[in-house]
């Protein structure tokens, strides 16, 4: 009778909301409120008013939704829980309580069998705290709790007090959690389980979020690197309580706990400078053999163009950095990879998008020389057959230096100067002021006459009235104006060339 009441409320713990709702209106209850309301409902309804009836409807809504579940829940009973289990009713309040936070399971000291995970860059494993050890579901339930147990040495303890630190609260020497799937079969990249929450003697800790995703229509990564504890320890002896949540959803996971030394990206690099640059010899005849001539292809190629521009962030490279197992010889700058890796861990090729670990990576000799030698006006550049490279102008400058061979020369003309117009100072007799007699003397004692070309009809009628004779005026009044031609100048007064 006991057994069968611990499998039925079990049971009754894995439905939905339907089949909770479902379960408590066959037995006249109430169906409205929050799934945690109705799991509370349903379960002192399974404890006070066991019936054969209700252990049957019970049973029939698991089945539907289990359908490959035989016979009750032997299969998910916990390990824990005995068959003999006496009612919860008759256990007192307090007493729950504390049973509920002492049954918490603890991981199993049996390590996850031959779990590797994978090393990291900025990462250097000191000592193995404890070893990959697998996240074990103790109910049926989707949301699981594990801890696990670990002690730091005296030495341990006061090497992480004593370390330098990176930055404000953050120490070179960590004690790191990782978790990974539980996979013997090659070596295991950090992931972790859905719904994550880790507490540290009682104190959650800073699990890294989610990447946002600029891109329409792709969710959000979740960047899974090593977790930090170190703020929340014991920096002595005494035991350290580690209690992960996280989401059973058929996925097997192991978590292991390491003390490490982190590395920044500007040590990285140094690292890289020191160890791994590849001589311009080498970078030439590398060119050389991509550039060899193949009797069996019907094309040729003469030359490869490669752009002095990283494609990370769209300026100069200063540090050309290539990935060994990489085909092309496009290079990016070595020091944005490593901060953009430090921030945001993916390790692949920024120009082929292959994966580029830290331990495949070489400075390019050849276009480290290349660099010092160009100036930074020069975006690209082509290596040729023989190993040897030429810089590759802009098309806007050598369009412009085109245009500059192929302009002509021509005189430059003051059409202000009347020996060069062609005409006397006699023909540009009118000025800007009306009067003939002074812009006259003006032209012939300075040797330039200024004319106005956009002088209107009315304007210039008005200046050869005041030059002219009283009778002239008379005359002028009697007979019609005279018709202008299409310009408002006399055709004989400038001509242009």
């Amino acid at each position: 009778m006991a057994a069968e009441l611990v499998e039925a409320m079990n049971m009754v713990k894995s439905f939905r909301v339907s089949d909770l709702q479902t379960l408590l209106a066959s037995m006249g209850r109430s169906k409205s409120g929050l799934k945690q309301d109705l799991v509370g409902r349903a379960l002192r309804l399974v404890q006070t008013e066991y019936s054969p009836e209700l252990l049957k409807n019970v049973r029939q809504l698991y089945e539907s939704r289990f359908p490959k579940a035989s016979g009750w829940l032997a299969a998910r009973r916990p390990e824990g829980v005995p068959v003999a289990y006496s009612s919860l009713s008759s256990s007192p309040t307090g007493t729950q309580g504390a049973d509920y936070l002492s049954s918490i399971p603890k991981l199993s000291s049996t390590p996850a069998a031959e779990v590797k995970l994978v090393s990291l860059p900025f990462y250097q494993t000191l000592e193995t705290l404890l070893p990959p050890t697998e996240l074990i579901a103790q109910n049926s339930e989707k949301l699981q709790d594990s801890q696990c147990v670990f002690e730091l040495t005296q030495s341990q303890a006061d090497q992480v007090r004593n370390s330098t630190e990176l930055r404000p609260g953050m120490k070179a020497i960590q004690v790191v959690l990782r978790i990974c799937y539980t996979d013997s079969i090659g070596v295991q990249e950090d992931q972790y389980p859905p719904n994550i929450a880790v507490k540290v003697n009682q104190s959650y800790c800073h699990v890294p979020g989610y990447y946002p995703s600029n891109k329409p229509g792709v969710e959000p990564r979740r960047p899974c690197r090593p977790v930090n504890i170190t703020p929340w320890l014991h920096l002595s002896t005494a035991t350290n309580r580690v209690t992960v949540t996280w989401g059973n959803f058929g996925k097997r996971y192991s978590v292991a706990v390491y003390l490490v030394r982190v590395f920044t990206s500007a040590e990285l690099f140094s690292q890289l400078k020191h160890c791994s640059v590849e001589s311009a010899e080498r970078c030439r005849e590398r060119i050389q053999d991509k550039l060899r001539f193949d009797p069996e292809s019907e094309i040729a190629t003469t030359g490869l163009r490669v752009s002095l521009i990283c494609p990370l962030v769209k300026m100069r490279i200063g540090v050309p950095c290539r990935v060994l197992t990489c085909a092309h010889l496009q290079c990016f700058d070595a020091i944005f990879f490593l901060q953009m890796n430090e921030k945001k861990p993916t390790w692949t090729c920024p120009v082929c998008d292959k994966q580029a670990p830290f331990e495949l990576l070489t400075i390019d000799g050849l276009a480290s020389e290349i660099l010092k030698e160009t100036h930074e006006d020069i975006e690209e550049i082509e290596y040729l057959t023989d190993g040897s490279w030429r810089p590759i102008r802009d098309e806007k400058e050598r369009d412009r230096e085109r245009e500059r061979s192929n302009t002509p020369d021509y005189p430059v003309v003051d059409i202000c100067v009347p020996e060069v117009n062609g005409h006397s100072p006699a023909h540009s007799s009118t000025s800007q002021t009306g009067k003939s007699g002074a812009g006259s003397t003006a032209g012939g004692a300075g040797g330039g006459v200024v004319v106005d070309l956009t002088l209107d009809s009315e304007e210039e009628e008005e200046g050869g009235g005041a030059g002219g004779d009283s009778d002239d005026t008379e005359d002028s009044q009697d007979s019609p104006a005279p018709k202008r031609g299409r310009y408002d100048y006399d055709k004989d007064l400038v001509t242009a060339y």
